[in-house]
């Protein structure tokens, strides 16, 4: 049995209006049309809605318990129509985003901070994490977008988006690493090192970095999160090695950062989705808000 909604509208309408000449009015039909709806509606339940006169029309008892039935499936898919317009209008919805920590508290909040200010009634769920388990996230559908460092090459994922960062060394004030004409690996392989984490983008550019001049590193401790290798050289186990972009840098005021002066100390930071899928309109519109401020990042 296929109810036509039609039908069902076009029924509750005459119970409304109490009048078949003002139903029709309301839902802009002649008369015998509705007439017909009405007719086609009861041969699908087989059972009569409506007694109806020369002056009056009553639904019958089986028309009462029906109609606030009809009424809430009239009502619940107008609301649904009412949400997907809203959505496909970017009014409304959620965005889900997996992404580095130091995009997190720099250029992904003032993109959120800015996209807001135009679409107040768009939420965001935000997931800061290392590069792996961003790459997990989206490829897993849990979030709609992620903010990874390092080149993708994964099939399963797009990338909708690529820059750079530039990676600097983080030292207490006054460290004679300040005063040097330029920081390169052999100068940096001098000194005891915090690392990130061997699953974080950072630590596979260092890694490359150092292979790639034929030095090995000194390392004193291994982080998973940048503000913790900051009070670490705060503490003064050693230097850092964090990405330009990262707040963290200038969280504390005992502390300083320099360029490091090599090619390889640069960190690819991408935008990317789930290849194959369609983003949700939120999220493909918050996408031209982040990639602007992402650009206009420190690098």
């Amino acid at each position: 049995m296929d109810l036509n909604l039609r039908h069902v509208r076009a029924f509750v309408s005459v119970v409304q209006a109490g009048s078949f000449t003002r139903a029709a009015a309301l839902l802009n039909l002649s008369q015998p049309a509705l007439t017909v709806q009405i007719q086609r509606l009861e041969e699908t339940l087989a059972a009569r809605l409506l007694d109806r006169t020369s002056r009056t029309v009553a639904p019958t008892r089986l028309g009462r318990e029906l109609l606030p039935v009809f009424q809430r499936v009239l009502r619940d898919l107008d609301a649904v129509v009412i949400d997907t317009r809203d959505l496909a209008a970017r009014r409304h919805g959620v965005v889900r985003v997996a992404t580095l920590p130091s995009f997190a508290a720099s250029a992904l909040a003032e993109a959120i901070a800015q996209f807001r200010s135009e679409h107040p009634r768009v939420t965001f769920l935000i997931k800061d994490a290392i590069a792996q388990r961003v790459l997990d996230l989206v490829r897993n559908e849990d979030v709609d977008l992620g903010i990874v460092g390092g080149d993708v090459g994964d099939p399963e994922l797009s990338v909708l988006y690529r820059t750079s960062d530039v990676l600097h060394v983080i030292y207490p004030r006054g460290h004679p690493i300040g005063a040097l004409p330029k920081v390169t690996v052999d100068v940096l392989a001098e000194y005891p090192l915090i690392l990130m984490d061997p699953a974080t983008s950072v630590r596979a550019v260092v890694d490359l970095a150092f292979v790639g001049a034929g030095r090995l590193p000194t390392i004193a401790c291994e982080a998973t999160y940048m503000m913790t290798a900051v009070g670490m050289v705060r503490a003064g186990l050693g230097l850092t090695i964090l990405p330009g972009s990262a707040r963290e840098i200038h969280a504390e005021p005992e502390l300083r950062s320099r360029l490091i002066d090599d090619p390889q100390f640069v960190r690819s930071v991408c935008l990317i989705k789930k290849a194959g899928r369609t983003l949700p309109a939120a999220a493909e519109a918050f996408c031209g808000t982040l990639t602007g401020l992402i650009v206009g990042s420190p690098a």
